[in-house]
């Protein structure tokens, strides 16, 4: 496997990973598949954050990114997701490179902290902990163990206040 950042060329694939990586309520198109495309076109768009998995044969078997958000309107802080992985590829490391990969990327590039609403028993093998213990809220009621946090060495304890996400989060 070979961790790289997003091409042009790979644009409908990661299209592709996201709608095989999660499932619609209805059993149409998830979310996720089209929140990359609005997230692209949005001034959150950070290109350096969108990172690709592939195999082998170059297949894109799994993709990550983190958009510009801010803290009490700062831009001090990155939003992770969607994070999505082939469903042949999960269980294998794909979904850990990637989040290693983009966390290396933000910490490189001294932004002080990285916010994603996941699951309490995943990610905090990454170093993520509820948002509010670092004096960060969500920007709807969601509960505080999903809601999470990983300050970076930039981390600042100024950082505080209201989290938000770029704007297509918000259509979500």
């Amino acid at each position: 496997m070979l961790i790289r950042r997003e091409t042009p060329a790979d644009v409908d694939a990661i299209r592709a990973v996201h709608a095989a990586a999660f499932t619609a309520p209805d059993g149409g198109v998830p979310v996720e598949a089209t929140l990359v495309d609005a997230l692209r076109a949005d001034e959150g768009w950070l290109p350096a954050y969108s990172v690709v998995a592939t195999a082998p044969d170059g297949q894109v078997v799994g993709h990550v990114v983190a958009t510009r958000a801010r803290v009490a309107g700062q831009p001090v802080a990155l939003g992770i997701g969607p994070l999505g992985v082939l469903p042949d590829w999960q269980r294998r490391g794909v979904g850990s490179a990637l989040m290693h990969a983009v966390l290396g990327a933000a910490d490189a590039r001294d932004e002080p902290l990285v916010v994603l609403l996941g699951h309490p028993d995943y990610y905090p093998r990454f170093g993520f902990r509820p948002a509010v213990e670092l004096g960060v809220t969500p920007p709807q009621p969601w509960g505080p163990q999903y809601f999470q946090a990983r300050p970076l060495s930039a981390w600042r304890e100024s950082i505080r206040g209201e989290f938000r996400y770029a704007a297509p989060f918000d259509e979500l």
